[in-house]
């Protein structure tokens, strides 16, 4: 549905020629061939990539901090690979002022996975204090790493210049828009990575949720768990905002409705949130193309949408578990 669907339509009848490149309208068939490759398919492929690794993250931070609130965009860890991202394009910018030099795309990324990464750190040495971790101090930690991020972004906004601005906007609300295939096969290392670790980490995390002190005397190494845990979390979310910027709440939404469905174990529960944060990505993003066609809702506004009442409903079940 997602090839067929957007301003620039192609019906079911031609999407098998433009796919194969032959029968079909002869007349439309450059057309649809053009729509398919150079725009539909390199955005069908870096939502995939971003759903998969912002659920992911997610479902990997509330097992590390063992915590069902926990998400990269609403604790700060987006923000942070966002105001990182804004600042290389502002800095790389000045600094390639009057060259013929144009800044590499793969500055982004790195940028944005070391923002994530410090954000995280920050965030873990923060809310954990000899093994305990406190919800409280997490929830208003982000807050303030969020806010500090945000500030850096609002100080960006201001010296940058018109193109850059534009760039920051993109960051700040989240879209596809720009997708093209290197910006695909720049995701695509950090999915494979993903799918080599979390069989590795999955018990780690199933027994962290017990404690610390029990997992270790399980086992488990519990300091090298959270370096990994943390250097993937940082290096996913890191990734996915340098292609899309920040993106929120899919890494809340998705592992809530997979624990509802299958059950808490890691080993099932990070693959499917990673399927179904593909699927929501995908369906998000179609929306974001139709709903106000020909022109295009940013995507960050959509999962909000459908992110922030669930968020909601989780706070007040929350509450009610906590007044029994």
């Amino acid at each position: 549905m997602s090839t067929m669907i957007g301003a620039a339509g192609i019906p079911l009848q031609r999407l098998f020629a433009a796919v194969t490149g032959g029968g079909g309208d002869a007349a439309h068939l450059a057309r649809d061939q053009l729509v398919l490759w150079s725009i539909r398919l390199p955005r069908i492929a870096v939502a995939i990539g971003v759903g998969t690794l912002l659920a992911m993250a997610g479902a990997i931070m509330q097992g590390m901090f063992r915590n069902p609130l926990a998400d990269p965009s609403l604790v700060g860890v987006s923000s942070g690979a966002g105001f990182a991202s804004a600042a290389t394009i502002v800095v790389g910018d000045r600094l390639l002022a009057g060259t013929a030099g144009q800044m590499p795309f793969e500055l982004l990324p790195a940028a944005a996975f070391f923002g994530a990464l410090a954000a995280t750190v920050a965030l873990h040495r923060i809310a954990t204090h000899d093994g305990r971790t406190s919800i409280a101090i997490f929830l208003l930690g982000g807050l303030a790493i969020a806010a500090l991020a945000n500030a850096g972004i609002g100080l960006l906004v201001f010296v940058a210049d018109d193109r850059q601005l534009r760039d920051i906007t993109f960051w700040l609300l989240g879209s596809l828009a720009g997708a093209t295939w290197p910006k695909a096969w720049a995701l695509l290392p950090f999915v494979v990575a993903s799918i080599v670790v979390i069989p590795r980490i999955a018990r780690g995390l199933d027994l962290l949720v017990l404690g610390e002190a029990e997992a270790f005397h399980a086992g488990i190494s519990v300091q090298r768990l959270k370096i990994i845990a943390i250097v993937l979390v940082s290096a996913a979310t890191g990734a996915a905002v340098a292609v899309s910027g920040v993106i929120g709440f899919v890494g809340i939404v998705v592992p809530h409705l997979i624990r509802l469905l299958i059950g808490p174990a890691h080993r099932i529960l990070l693959p499917a949130s990673m399927l179904l944060g593909a699927a929501l990505m995908l369906c998000a993003d179609t929306a974001a193309r139709i709903l106000a066609a020909p022109a295009e809702v940013p995507i960050g506004i959509i999962t909000a949408a459908i992110g922030a009442p669930f968020f909601l409903a989780l706070l007040l079940r929350q509450r009610s578990v906590a007044t029994l």
